[in-house]
C-alpha cells in the first residue's frame, strides 16, 4: 500500500521567536566594522600603549609594579625570579602574552633604556649592542628603591582602583609617584592613529621647574626652561640646536637632534689620528652603528677610515675609528654625522591620556598634570590619615581613663561572666545603672571627684605642650566607655598599668594632637598642601638626582618664537568699538587719488573703522585704554585676515581692566635709550615720557599718564628729544612747538597744555616735524591738501597756533596730519571700512590758508575719512590703473584732481595757494 505523507504539502518550519538565538537580524556591515575598529581603537589607545600623565606609566608597567609590590619584592628583599613575577601579572592583572610582559619588565631594567631604572634586575637582561635577554627562567628581579616611591602611599586611599580583567581582584587605576615620572623616564609607543615619543630628563632639573612652578603658576615655557633645558638621555650623548627642545616644550611636538660624543687622538708615533665615540645617540644599537659604519667604508662612501673597531668595557663605551694618514679628521667626523646614526633624530611627541582622553601637551601642562594630581594624592592621605588618627586619638585617651580606674575597671571584668557582659560593663561604668546590675552591685565605689582631679592635671600637662588641646574632659562626664574603647581595654596587656606605659600613651596622645592639628592644617590651607609637596619633592632630589649625562649646545635665548615668523609689513586696522585685525600690505596697490578705495574692513552698521597703521611683525603693539593704561602685545599676535574681514575683539587678546576702551595705540621695534613717547589728548594737554619706562609691561598693563575726566588720547608718537611736535584740531588749527618744552616726565603724569583750543574745538592729530617734508592734513569729507613744513613757524607752547586748513561745510572737520616725502605713500580709511593707497606726490603743494582737492570718493551724506596713515617706505607697489578700486568710479572733484597747480581750482576765490595777510591773527605767543 502507497505511504499517503507522500501526497501532502510540506509544512514549512515555525519562525522563531523575536530575539530568539535564531532571529537573523541585518547589519549593514560598514557600520559595524565602524564600530568595532573604533571599541578596538579606544582599547589600544586608554589600556595599552599610552602612558598616563600622571604617573608616566602605561598599564602593563604600572601592573608589573603593582605585583611586585603585592610580592613583597621591594629593594631590600631578596630577588625573586622574573618568571614568577610575570606568572603574578598575567595570571592576576594582564592577560596577554608572557614574552610581551617580560619584554616590558626587562626594560624597567636596562640602563641604556631608562633614565632612572624603576627594577633591579640580576641576570643577562641584554645590551646595548642589541644582544637578547636570557629567558625569563634565568633571571631575577626586585623593586628598584625608586620604583617604591611611585608606589608610596598607596595602601592609603591615595588613588582609586577598579576590578581587574575578571572582577576577582582589583588593582590602580593610577601610582601615587612621588615625582613627575613621565618627564623623568619619558615614554614610547604606538597606538592606532597616533604615537607617543616623550625623551627622559634629568631628576634634578625636572623637580626644579616644578617646585619654581608651583611657586610661581603664571610661569612661561620659556621660565621653566630656565631649569629644565632640555631632555637627558640615559646614553648622554649631545643635543645639537635648541629650536627643537623650544617646539617641543612649546607645542607638544619637535625635532630634537642628537649627536654622539667625539675625542681626536694622535696614534704614538704622531703620524695618524683617530676618532673616538665614546657616548651614541639614544636608542642607537652600538653593533649596528659599526656595521654600518664598516658598511659605508666598504662601499667607499666613507673615505679616509682605515680601521674601525670596539674596545667597549666595564669602564664605559669606547669605539675606535682610525683614519688614513692623509685623513683629515674634521671632514671624516662630519661625514659620519651626515651618513650614519651617530647623528639622529628624536621626534618628540608629548601625547599622554589626559582625564581618560588622549592629549598633546606642553611642557608646563605636563607638569601642572603632575601637581594637580599630588595635590590629590596628599589631600586622599590626609584625610584618610586624620581618619586614623582620630580613631587612634579616641582609643588612647579611653586607656588613660581606664588606667584612672583600673581598680574598678578590674573589679568589673572579674565579675563579669563572659566578654560581652564586661563590655556592656565598661560602656556604663560611670552611670548609676551599672550598680543596679545584679552581677555589679557589690563593685566597689569610685571616688569620681578625685579620679576627675587627677584627670585634670593630665590635661593641664597636656595643654602645656599642646594649647589647643582639649580633650579627656568629657570623659567623666557621659556613662562610660565607647564601644571601641571598651574592646581595647579588654585586650590590654596588664604592662599597660606600668608608669612607664601610662608615659608611653600620654606621649602618644601628644604626637596624635599634634599629627590632627597637622593634617586638619593641610586640609583647609592650600599654602601648607603645597609645602607638603615641596618638601616630598625636595626630599626626591636630595635621594635620586645626579648630574646631567646629555650636552646641549647653543643657547636658548637664540631660538625666539619670532624667530618661526617671517618679518614682514603688516596694516594693522582699528575699529571704534574694538575689533584688529593684520592684512599684509601687499593686499593693497597704490591707486590713483580721487579713487573710490577697497573694503579694508567689514563693520556692523554700529561699528566703523577709527585707525589704521603699518608695522613690522616683530614690532610691539601697546594699546592704551582711555584710563591711561599700556597693555603689549605683538603685531603677529594679532590674526591674519582678509581685507574684508571684521578682524578679532581686542579684548580677545588682552585683558583690559573693568570700564577700559581702547584710545590709542603706540608701535615700537625695540626700546633704545635716549627716546621718548610724546602723548598729545583731545583738550590739548602734551606729556612727555622715556621710551624705557615701558620696556617691560605686566600682563595686568601698567600706567602710561594720567587722563583728566571727560579727555581722552588721541596721538601717540616716538621722538628723540630734538624735534618740533606739529598738533593739529579739528577746526583746522595747528600749533608747532620744540619738544623739549616738555619736560620729560613719569608715567604717571598728566602732563602739560600744547595748544589753547577754542570753544567746541579739539586736537585731532599730532605728528613729529622733520625739516625739508611737507605736511598732509586730510577732512573728513575726503578733500587734503600737503603744505612746506617751513610755512608752520615755531611758536611757544600753550598758544592758540595759526591756520592750517579751511575746515567749511565742503571739507568738514580735520581727521588728522601726516608729514610726508614725494616718495611716500598714505592711506586713507573710512567709516565704512573702505581704504584707499596713493602717493604722496600726487597730493598738490599749496598753501596752509586752503581747502585742498578730493582724496577719496565718499557715499554721499554716510561715509566720512576717520584715519590716514603714512606707509613705509619699503612697501612701495605697482601702481594700479586708474580707475582700479575695487567700487572705483570718478565724479566731477576726481575731474579737478590733474589742475591741481591752478590755484582757482584748488581753493576759495578768496584764498589763493599762498599765505593771505592777516591769517595768522589768531595767533597767541
Amino acid at each position: 500500500m502507497a505511504d499517503d505523507t507522500t501526497d501532502k504539502p510540506a509544512t514549512p518550519p515555525a519562525p522563531p521567536p523575536p530575539g530568539s538565538a535564531g532571529e537573523l537580524i541585518p547589519v549593514n556591515i560598514e557600520d559595524e566594522m565602524r564600530r568595532s575598529y573604533l571599541d578596538y581603537s579606544m582599547s589600544v589607545i586608554i589600556g595599552r600603549a599610552l602612558p598616563d600623565v600622571r604617573d608616566g606609566l602605561k598599564p602593563v608597567h604600572r601592573r608589573i609594579l603593582f605585583a611586585m609590590h603585592e610580592l613583597g619584592n621591594t629593594h631590600n628583599r631578596a630577588y625573586k625570579k622574573s618568571a614568577r613575577v610575570v606568572g603574578d601579572v598575567i595570571g592576576k592583572y594582564h592577560p596577554h602574552g608572557d614574552s610581551a610582559v617580560y619584554d616590558a619588565m626587562v626594560r624597567l631594567a636596562q640602563e641604556w633604556s631608562l633614565r632612572y631604572l624603576l627594577v633591579d634586575g640580576q641576570g643577562n637582561f641584554g645590551s646595548v649592542d642589541g644582544d637578547s635577554p636570557a629567558a625569563m627562567r634565568y633571571t631575577e628581579v626586585r623593586m628598584d628603591r625608586l620604583a617604591e616611591e611611585l608606589l608610596a602611599d598607596i595602601d592609603k586611599e591615595t588613588v582609586g582602583f577598579g576590578p581587574n580583567y575578571d572582577d576577582s581582584l582589583t588593582e590602580p587605576l593610577v601610582m601615587p609617584t612621588k615625582f613627575p615620572n613621565l618627564l623623568v623616564n619619558g615614554s614610547s609607543g604606538i597606538a592606532v592613529g597616533m604615537t607617543t615619543n616623550i625623551p627622559p630628563h634629568n631628576m634634578g632639573e625636572v623637580i626644579d621647574g616644578t617646585l619654581h612652578l608651583i611657586d610661581n603658576p603664571d610661569a612661561t615655557v620659556q621660565d621653566l626652561m630656565k631649569f629644565i633645558p632640555g631632555p637627558d638621555f640615559p646614553t648622554a650623548g649631545m643635543i645639537t640646536g635648541r629650536e627643537g627642545i623650544l617646539r617641543a616644550y612649546t607645542t607638544g611636538r619637535g625635532q630634537i637632534t642628537l649627536r654622539g660624543k667625539t675625542e681626536i687622538e694622535e696614534s704614538k708615533k704622531g703620524d695618524r689620528e683617530a676618532i673616538i665615540i665614546t657616548e651614541i645617540p639614544y636608542q642607537v644599537n652600538k653593533a649596528r652603528l659599526i656595521e654600518k659604519i664598516a658598511d659605508l667604508v666598504r662601499e667607499k662612501k666613507l673615505e679616509g677610515i682605515s680601521d674601525i673597531r670596539d674596545e667597549s668595557d666595564r669602564q664605559g663605551m669606547r669605539i675606535v675609528v682610525e683614519l688614513k694618514r692623509d685623513a683629515i679628521s674634521g671632514v671624516v667626523l662630519n661625514n659620519l654625522y651626515a651618513t650614519t646614526p651617530l647623528e639622529t633624530t628624536f621626534g618628540a611627541v608629548m601625547l599622554a591620556i589626559d582625564g581618560g582622553q588622549p592629549r598633546t601637551l606642553t611642557l608646563k601642562e605636563l607638569l601642572d598634570r603632575f601637581i594637580a594630581h599630588r595635590r590629590d594624592v596628599i589631600t586622599r592621605r590626609s584625610r584618610y590619615e586624620l581618619k586614623k588618627a582620630l580613631a587612634r586619638l579616641h582609643i588612647v585617651e579611653g586607656l588613660l581613663v581606664a588606667q584612672d580606674l583600673i581598680d574598678l575597671v578590674v573589679s568589673l571584668i572579674r565579675a563579669s561572666k563572659d566578654p560581652d557582659e564586661a563590655r556592656w560593663g565598661l560602656m556604663h561604668i560611670l552611670a548609676p545603672a551599672l550598680y543596679e546590675h545584679e552581677r555589679f552591685r557589690n563593685l566597689p565605689r569610685i571616688d569620681y571627684a578625685q579620679a576627675a582631679a587627677q584627670m585634670e592635671l593630665l590635661v593641664s600637662r597636656a595643654k602645656a605642650e599642646e594649647p589647643n588641646y582639649g580633650g579627656l574632659e568629657h570623659k567623666y562626664a557621659g556613662a562610660g566607655f565607647s564601644e571601641d574603647q571598651a574592646q581595647n581595654i579588654l585586650e590590654m596587656r596588664l604592662q599597660r598599668l606600668t608608669g612607664m606605659q601610662r608615659e608611653e600613651l600620654f606621649k602618644e596622645l601628644l604626637a596624635l594632637v599634634r599629627d590632627i592639628a597637622r593634617l586638619r592644617d593641610i586640609l583647609a590651607n592650600e599654602r601648607s598642601l603645597l609645602n607638603v609637596i615641596k618638601t616630598e619633592l625636595h626630599d626626591i632630589r636630595a635621594r635620586y638626582s645626579d648630574k646631567r649625562r646629555t650636552e646641549i649646545t647653543g643657547e636658548v635665548s637664540e631660538i625666539t618664537s619670532e624667530d618661526l615668523i617671517a618679518e614682514e609689513d603688516m596694516v594693522v586696522t582699528l575699529s571704534h568699538t574694538g575689533y584688529v585685525k593684520r592684512s599684509p600690505l601687499s593686499e593693497y596697490r597704490a591707486q590713483k587719488r580721487g579713487g573710490r578705495g577697497k573694503t579694508g574692513a567689514a563693520t556692523k552698521e554700529d561699528d566703523f573703522v577709527t585707525d589704521l597703521f603699518v608695522a613690522s611683525t616683530h614690532a610691539f603693539l601697546m594699546p592704551i585704554t582711555t584710563k591711561g593704561k599700556l597693555y603689549s602685545l605683538k603685531v603677529h599676535q594679532i590674526p591674519q585676515a582678509s581685507r574684508t574681514s571684521r578682524g578679532k575683539a581686542i579684548i580677545n587678546l588682552i585683558q583690559f581692566g573693568e570700564g577700559e576702551k581702547l584710545a590709542q595705540v603706540l608701535v615700537t621695534k625695540d626700546f633704545p635709550e635716549n627716546r621718548y613717547v610724546f602723548f598729545v589728548t583731545k583738550r590739548g594737554v602734551v606729556k612727555r615720557t622715556d621710551l624705557s619706562a615701558f620696556a617691560n609691561v605686566r600682563i595686568s598693563g601698567i600706567i602710561a599718564l594720567g587722563i583728566d575726566e571727560g579727555d581722552e588720547l588721541v596721538a601717540v608718537k616716538i621722538t628723540d628729544g630734538s624735534k618740533d611736535i606739529l598738533l593739529s584740531t579739528a577746526q583746522g588749527m595747528s600749533i608747532r612747538f620744540p619738544e623739549d618744552e616738555v619736560r620729560s616726565m613719569g608715567r604717571q603724569a598728566y602732563g602739560v597744555k600744547g595748544i589753547t583750543l577754542e570753544e567746541g574745538d579739539e586736537v585731532v592729530g599730532a605728528d613729529v616735524v622733520e625739516k625739508g617734508n611737507t605736511i598732509l592734513t586730510v577732512t573728513e569729507n575726503g578733500y587734503g591738501k600737503r603744505t612746506e613744513e617751513a610755512e608752520y613757524r615755531i611758536q611757544g607752547r600753550g598758544g592758540k597756533g595759526i591756520i592750517d586748513i579751511k575746515t567749511t561745510e565742503r571739507n568738514g572737520k580735520v581727521v588728522g596730519l601726516v608729514q610726508v616725502t614725494d616718495g611716500d605713500e598714505v592711506m586713507l580709511v573710512t567709516n565704512g571700512g573702505m581704504l584707499i593707497r596713493m602717493k604722496a606726490k600726487e597730493i598738490s603743494v599749496i598753501g596752509r590758508n586752503t581747502q585742498g582737492v578730493r582724496l577719496i570718493a565718499l557715499e554721499n551724506g554716510t561715509e566720512k575719512v576717520t584715519g590716514i596713515s603714512k606707509l613705509p617706505e619699503s612697501s612701495s607697489e605697482a601702481e594700479e590703473p586708474e580707475g582700479g578700486g575695487s567700487a572705483g568710479g570718478s565724479s566731477a572733484d576726481e575731474e579737478q584732481a590733474p589742475a591741481a597747480e591752478n590755484s582757482s581750482e584748488i581753493s576759495d576765490t578768496e584764498d589763493s595757494g599762498n599765505s593771505e595777510p592777516g591769517e595768522d591773527t589768531p595767533e597767541e605767543s
